[in-house]
């Protein structure tokens, strides 16, 4: 045998006897260290007996026993119990860092212009009952966020029945109770302004099952003005009902006490990175935020970000896996922590490569309903929402052309997330962009980035968002192939490359011949021509785009990545003109 082949030889024995370092050594014979680990690693076979779930779960489950805010207890304890077990991982506080430390994290300490708050305990019970309506016991999202509490001992006051804002302009509700089913915020803001002293509301929506899970209440918001007395209590369906019955009977009075906790606090973040040995300045950002009341929503997130983050640690520290680029991870307020650190510091900014988000990853699909799904960076579905692509109950707006962000990532991730669920019989789906949460600030900034998701979730945002219905298996998968496509991303090079180019040029010809055939049945049915030619030139004009991108992860020019770039490229513009014609052609018949 040659030269060479017994030198690959050798690796594919290394590697699976999980001596990588080893096996660099001999990276020097054929001139290229880091590709060899990038066309080797087989980066499932290193994270699968690694990431079991238990830490995620476990992760979950310490932090659902609290209504998390930004500043407050339940959320500071959370930051500090991530800290703590990066601490155990191998991260080093920043502060005390050396140079050579590749393992590092830092908690980030900043002033509150409010007070944060917490809730402390609520009862509502109609006057000549015995039985409550609700107590925070049962129902601990009954008490609205930003809630005032009420005397110690309660106030006792008269529900008004508002049923539109037009009645409320015109009522006299001073010293009184609102009750409406409306959305609540201007319901609330105009009562508080007209002098009432509290909002009941009922809005639960349909894909929350109300006449089903009859307890369940979404939980609803006040503005945080630290100084407010007004408060709000959010009904169930089954309290709703009650409370109706007896208003329908005339005169109603209640006796509403909530107490609650505003004090001053800081806003905590938690920022760990695993440094690049090559590139440091490049990264991978992982995101997930901590504040929320529930458990899928989202602890689950938090806890399968932080398995990854010890498992990467850990095979950093076995030496099995090597660091190219860096790779951080993110937790904090949702949103506002991960465009403050995409905005703070412009020089890191410029290196944040890819953004991924990781919110409600952990569901139990049996109990909750819907389905893991990856949310797409804006593409064409986005516009022409068809064929087997499907907004869900959260819905987005219509985006334009203006809007797509062609780029890799899409399939990339769902290609590794497809694998994981095929070795685990585990149902993977996809979603056209809607926005909502931390991948947002990643494509304001043009920085490439998706969502890790479960919807519909029939308990989203109530207080039956508990452990219960939370799946260590998912958590498992989700952690699992999220990782894998990170270490993939932050060691990508020519192989990378070559390998990208190749399947979005087959996942391009399949979208076309899709379209095509999605736009054949539209016309017949009488769709205009134009529109049918428009969507297919999106998509050939996305996926060329895409392609193209993938030139992001080499640092030199490469003949070979560039022309095989070229040549999917054109592939993909022929095959779009082609369908075209054909279309043309059916169009006039």
């Amino acid at each position: 045998m040659g030269r060479i082949n017994f030198i690959k030889l050798i690796k594919r024995k290394l590697f699976k006897q999980g001596i990588v370092q080893i096996m660099l050594c001999f990276s020097f014979l054929t001139g290229c260290s880091q590709h060899s680990t990038e066309t080797t690693v087989d980066y499932f076979e290193l994270v699968r007996p690694e990431f079991t779930g238990q830490l995620a779960y476990e992760t979950a489950d310490f932090m659902e026993d609290y209504w998390r805010v930004v500043g407050n207890s339940g959320f500071n304890k959370t930051v500090y119990l991530i800290a703590d077990t990066l601490k155990a991982a191998g991260y080093v506080l920043e502060k005390d860092a050396a140079i050579s430390d590749r393992l590092i994290y830092r908690i980030e300490k900043r002033a509150m212009e409010h007070n944060t708050w917490e809730p402390v305990s609520a009862s509502l019970q109609i006057l000549g009952e015995e039985k409550p309506v609700l107590k925070s016991e049962t129902n601990r999202n009954m008490t609205y966020l930003n809630s005032a509490s009420t005397s110690k001992n309660g106030i006792t006051a008269e529900v008004v029945w508002i049923k539109s804002i037009d009645e409320l302009e015109t009522l006299s509700v001073s010293g009184k109770v609102i009750f409406t089913e409306m959305g609540s915020r201007r319901p609330a803001k105009l009562a508080l302004e007209k002098g009432a002293l509290g909002i009941i509301s009922y809005n639960n929506p349909d894909y929350l099952q109300p006449e089903k899970n009859k307890t369940s209440i979404q939980f609803r918001s006040l503005p945080d003005e630290d100084a407010s007395d007004f408060w709000g209590i959010a009904l169930s369906y089954e309290a709703k009902e009650r409370l109706i019955d007896h208003l329908k009977k005339g005169k109603t009075n209640v006796l509403v006490n909530i107490q609650t906790k505003r004090y001053p606090s800081e806003e905590l973040t938690v920022v760990a990175t695993i440094k690049g040995a090559n590139n440091p300045d490049e990264r991978l950002v992982f995101s997930a935020h901590i504040q929320e009341p529930g458990a899928n929503d989202n602890a689950t997130g938090v806890g399968a970000q932080l398995e990854m983050a010890k498992v990467a640690a850990n095979l950093f520290k076995e030496h099995k896996i090597e660091i190219d680029r860096s790779m951080t991870f993110l937790w904090g307020d949702e949103i506002i922590s991960t465009r403050r650190y995409i905005e703070e510091d412009p020089q890191r900014a410029k290196g944040i490569k890819w953004g991924i988000s990781l919110d409600m990853v952990g569901e139990n699909t049996d109990i909750t309903g819907g389905s893991f799904l990856i949310e797409k960076m804006p593409d064409p579905s986005a516009i022409w929402t068809r064929g087997n692509d499907k907004h869900t109950e959260w819905g987005g707006e219509v985006l334009s052309l203006e809007d797509m962000k062609p780029h890799f990532l899409n399939d990339f991730i769902l290609s590794n997330f497809k694998e994981q669920g095929e070795f685990a019989n585990w149902k993977v789906e996809t979603n056209p962009f809607e926005g909502g949460s931390d991948h947002t600030p990643f494509l304001q900034a043009d920085i490439p980035g998706l969502l890790l998701w479960h919807f519909t979730d029939q308990f989203y945002h109530t207080d039956n968002d508990r452990i219960d219905k939370v799946s260590q298996e998912t958590l498992k998968n989700v952690g699992t192939a999220a990782l894998v496509s990170g270490l993939k991303l932050v060691n990508a090079g020519t192989a990378f490359a070559l390998k990208q180019t190749s399947m979005l040029k087959e996942q391009a010809l399949l979208r076309l011949s899709n379209e095509f055939e999605l736009s054949k049945k539209a016309i017949d049915t009488g769709e205009p021509l134009t529109n049918e030619i428009e969507i297919l030139k999106a998509w050939g004009i996305w996926y060329i785009d895409a392609i193209e991108s993938v030139n992001d992860v080499n640092h030199t020019s490469d003949s070979a990545t560039t022309d095989a770039i070229e040549k999917a490229q054109a592939e993909v513009d022929s095959k779009t003109k082609k369908l075209s014609e054909s279309l043309t052609t059916i169009g006039k018949r």
